[in-house]
């Protein structure tokens, strides 16, 4: 048996059986981690001291049959925009390097009662801004399906740890596709909830009315189970939601015969023929099980990337404001006047993207152009969110590519941020909307690398999102490809 190859529900069921102790897989994926992660660059901090020593409590708890917790002894990585009590938490930039919360975010809060193990903090583009995780200050993050290509972005680090075989499940945040785009490259689940379903209290923001917390796991069920597990309110989020309806393992498995699914013709377009194949393979699966499938338009859907970086711009060139070098965070040395102390703190604590992003939403938000620009971007928010509801009164999905293409090589993109930017235009109206969507794997192209399929629900009903995403996997899943991969991680 390798632990390594073993999902969260098997993990856990072993270790309630006690076949296995909590710290024997603690301590074999730290080996792996140890063995393997230099290549792939998925880990910005490994917690290994606070993870064994937590193991071993719970070795103890588990010989004395107080096995508690819903992922008692189950191990764990998190993004690095995510606030961890007593532990780093960097945003893969220079400006936090040495920032160390004092609090806990509220989905950590959530992961520590249910006594999972957390094994670190996951590497992502600087501040979640970027598709490919090259834009971190610390390193590059490279896919375990081809080391030449990138993993996606900016959850690149989580998706990768997950593929590896470092860790069962991640926990990335979605601003934009952040979640889904790299589960589609590395070949994994990856989940962007309903917008408040989870809390963000102690998620580092970037855009606070788009982003969103959400599972990287390799099958669906193990997501389902997570995303059960962290959502909920909290009361210093005014923005999240009650607890509605969130077994989401209740019904998964129930048939499919009847269900109408609706295929956005704009969500075809511009993508590569694979890709395009792929999806087409995915609709005549999802027919063969007795759902219903037809094209329906989105017309808007050619401005959603414009309308989106306007506004997720803007809101980042407010939410990054406070980094100004006096109250925590990197603090430039030489400055003579608080004016120069504020341009030198963040210009040499800021990398090019988040440069350009908080330059882009100051202009945006200044006098003379919030109305031409921002105010119209909003506008056309609602016009998108009514067109997809519209669809939803007659169709209970939406599904399409997740990406336009495989992963791209390292470097590929890295002078042209506009074409990266257009890579977006398929995930950016789920958070546009706050709608739910997850990516599945749905092939791989030519090169090996994976393809994602993206199944889009209304508000909250995620439910119906995992229910057909576990039947399509039943149908078709990288399951084997991904622990043969897993084996040839070094």
């Amino acid at each position: 048996m390798n632990i390594y190859e073993l999902t969260v529900e098997e993990l856990y069921g072993k270790i309630q059986a006690k076949e296995i102790k909590p710290s024997e897989v603690v301590k074999a994926l730290f080996d792996r981690i140890e063995a393997s992660d230099d290549t792939i660059g998925s880990f910005l901090f490994v917690n290994k001291e606070e993870a064994m020593a937590q193991a071993e409590k719970l070795d103890q708890l588990q010989q004395e049959d107080k096995m508690t917790g819903a992922l008692f002894g189950v191990p764990m990585g998190i993004k690095d925009n995510i606030c961890t009590k007593d532990i780093l938490t960097t945003c893969a930039s220079r400006m936090l390097e040495d920032f160390t919360p004092v609090y806990d975010a509220t989905v950590m809060e959530k992961l520590n009662e249910d006594n999972a193990v957390l094994m670190g903090k996951q590497n992502m583009d600087e501040f979640a801004m970027g598709g490919s995780t090259e834009n971190s200050y610390f390193k590059i993050t490279r896919n375990p399906w081809d080391q030449k290509a990138v993993p996606g972005g900016s959850s690149g680090g989580s998706a990768a740890a997950v593929a590896a075989g470092f860790v069962p499940f991640s926990l990335g945040s979605d601003t934009g596709g952040s979640v889904r785009q790299p589960a589609a490259f590395c070949g994994v689940v990856g989940m962007k909830p309903t917008y408040g379903r989870v809390s963000r209290y102690g998620l580092v923001a970037f855009a606070s009315s788009l982003d969103q917390i959400g599972p990287i796991t390799r099958n669906v069920r193990d997501n389902a189970k997570i995303l059960a597990h962290i959502s909920g309110s909290h009361t210093k989020d005014a923005t999240s939601a009650p607890n509605m309806d969130n077994d989401f393992l209740e019904g998964i498995d129930k048939d499919i015969s009847g269900m109408k699914i609706a295929v956005p013709k704009e969500f075809m377009e511009s993508v590569d023929s694979e890709v395009s194949d792929s999806v087409k393979k995915a609709v005549e699966t999802f027919k063969s099980m007795g759902a219903t499938v037809e094209e329906v338009s989105i017309p808007h859907t050619k401005y959603v990337v414009s309308a989106y970086y306007l506004i997720a711009s803007s809101e980042a060139s407010s939410n990054l404001a406070r980094f100004d070098g006096i109250r925590y965070g990197y603090k430039a040395e030489g400055a003579e006047t608080l004016e120069e102390h504020y341009k030198k703190t963040r210009a040499e604590g800021f990398g090019d993207e988040v440069k350009r992003r908080i330059l882009l939403g100051t202009f945006v938000l200044s006098s003379g152009h919030y109305d031409q620009h921002y105010i119209r971007a909003q506008k056309l928010r609602s016009i998108i969110e009514d067109e997809m509801k519209g669809i939803f009164k007659n169709y209970d999905l939406i599904i399409g590519p997740t990406t336009p293409t495989a992963a791209y090589d390292l470097g590929e993109k890295a002078d042209n941020q506009l074409k990266m930017y257009k890579d977006d235009i398929l995930t950016v109206p789920a958070n546009l909307t706050g709608m739910p969507a997850l990516s599945i794997p749905s092939g791989l192209a030519s090169s090996g690398r994976p393809l994602g399929l993206q199944l889009i629900g209304d508000h909250f009903d995620e439910k119906k999102i995992y229910n057909a995403a576990y039947k399509f996997e039943t149908q078709y899943n990288l399951h084997e490809e991904l622990k043969q991969l897993q084996m040839e991680v070094q």
